[in-house]
């Protein structure tokens, strides 16, 4: 039988080293605790370096990172927008905070991100649309060679939701770099945190100076508060900024620690008729964030699942992501489905859906597929036994 764990293993949590404390004591000592500081300074030239854009804005999400690339992208009421279908809900409610309309494009299968086919057939019906929302499923870029080929070809200004991806290298390049406007995110679960926040990066000086003045409530220089346009609450403190600045120290090392939790599944798997996320060697690194891991089509039981529940029927030498979630969660271990696609949303559901395939690409991976521990904190025993729970589940 195989044991319970005593402290919960984690999908992903916040690993803190010290140095975070350090520079929000800062913050505090020099009094600096609001949306100004030597530490915000810091990580925006740090941040604009890494990743290789020239100017960036620290913000208090990454969706209000989003929101300002939207906005700056021209976004207007009415637009249609090609955006990533499988993704979390943050890649796309940005859309329609402007009252634009999302069309959601579905993946490749050699790296579950948006599908260079699928982007150019919906050109072909939407050839109009202007702005294309790119987010990096799990870490991986997506094949941005074709994709910005596509968005040159058609005039049309490309966003890069980083999010899930820092510090992953497309072809030599980071991930956040290939947009008109990249986004990232410092949300608790990724691959840096500063509990929350965000950045907004773009070679365009004037585009994020306007995204700054945006984000401080549009204030106009005057003596007094005078306000022109509709301004947003959206900065980062500065002691957010201070955890990110200790945090950043440590990305390679975060990185290198998650490759090494992928690494131990695929080995762990190898016998299994389980694949893990995919990824193009030549040409992608990615940051790992998240493991996850397909089942092969003749190996997945029989699986139900309604709006809100899953259920399954046990079958000998086969399984289903129902079923492995479960058995992880009954022995006090976090995993999770797929991200649920975007056109099968509730409050997408009466959006345009476009796919170069007769079969959706992103109903069979959120079907067969779900996300493993992959905490940076997790020890190698933990996560042996993880792999014996899954294993189990073939039996």
């Amino acid at each position: 039988m195989i044991r319970q764990f005593e402290k919960k293993v984690w999908l992903a949590t916040p690993t803190m080293h010290g140095e975070e404390l350090k520079y929000m004591q800062e913050a505090y000592n020099t009094n600096w605790m609001s949306t100004i500081g030597e530490n915000i300074n810091v990580i925006e030239k740090k941040m604009s370096d890494y990743i290789g854009c020239k100017h960036s804005v620290a913000l208090s999400c990454g969706t209000s990172a989003l929101h300002l690339a939207i906005k700056l992208a021209g976004v207007k009421p009415g637009d249609k927008v090609f955006c990533t279908d499988m993704t979390f809900a943050a890649t796309v409610n940005p859309v329609v905070y402007e009252k634009a309309v999302p069309v959601f494009i579905d993946s490749e299968r050699e790296t579950w991100n948006m599908d260079p086919a699928a982007l150019r057939k919906a050109f072909e019906l939407y050839p109009d649309v202007k702005v294309v929302v790119v987010a990096d499923l799990y870490g991986t870029p997506a094949k941005y060679d074709e994709i910005k080929e596509i968005c040159n070809e058609h005039n049309a200004v490309l966003v890069e939701d980083a999010a899930e991806s820092l510090g992953a290298e497309y072809k030599g390049e980071k991930a956040g770099s290939f947009g008109t406007y990249n986004v990232i995110s410092f949300n608790g679960n990724k691959i840096i945190t500063g509990s929350s926040g965000g950045m907004l990066l773009s070679d365009d000086v004037d585009a994020i100076n306007k995204a700054k003045k945006w984000s401080t409530q549009s204030r106009e220089s005057a003596p007094w508060y005078q306000h022109e346009e509709l301004g947003y609450n959206y900065r980062m403190s500065n002691v957010i900024a201070g955890v990110v600045r200790g945090q950043s120290e440590y990305l390679g090392e975060h990185i290198a620690r998650k490759k090494e939790i992928y690494l131990r599944y695929q080995e762990g798997f190898r016998d299994l008729p389980i694949t893990l996320n995919p990824y193009i060697e030549n040409d992608m690194e990615p940051n790992f964030w998240l493991s996850c891991a397909l089942i092969d089509k003749e190996h997945m039981c029989k699986q139900e699942r309604s709006a809100t529940c899953a259920t399954y029927i046990k079958e000998s030498g086969k399984s289903c992501p129902t079923e492995i979630l479960d058995k992880l969660a009954e022995c006090n271990a976090e995993g999770r489905p797929i991200w649920k696609p975007m056109h099968m949303q509730p409050i997408y559901k009466d959006c345009p859906f476009v796919s170069a395939s007769d079969e959706a690409v992103n109903e069979d991976i959120f079907e067969r597929g779900f996300c493993l521990p992959s905490d940076i904190k997790m020890k190698e025993e933990e996560q042996n036994v993880v792999i014996e729970i899954v294993r189990s589940c073939f039996a």
